[in-house]
């Protein structure tokens, strides 16, 4: 299943069930609704929990990065919750400047 979010601020953005239900947990929105709304009230503190988590991701990917023995080094690392939401971050951010909700599901 892919998860389409819509905002009149931007192009639709397609995100694989996995991530898109993470962000959405992050962001205290049901993920297994297969319809929801941001409203432009929820957006800014939206942003904020989303830069927050990707703070604490880095931070554990780098802790995570120093443990590991140099045998493990070659393995390709996985991708970081902030490479994951860039995307769906922008989006929030053009769509609060614009006033406009972000919408899945629709």
């Amino acid at each position: 299943m892919l998860f389409t979010f819509k905002s009149a601020t931007n192009a639709d953005l397609i995100m694989h069930e996995k991530s898109g239900k993470e962000i959405l947990a992050l962001l205290g929105k049901s993920p297994e609704d297969a319809r929801g709304i941001i409203t432009v009230e929820q957006l800014p503190e939206a942003i904020a929990t989303l830069q927050n988590a990707i703070v604490a991701d880095k931070a554990r990917s780098q802790e995570t990065a120093s443990s590991q023995n140099e045998t493990e080094a070659d393995d390709e690392p996985p991708v970081s919750l902030s490479q994951r939401a860039a995307p769906f971050s922008e989006m929030l951010e053009r769509a609060v400047k614009a006033g406009e909700p972000v919408v899945w599901g629709v």
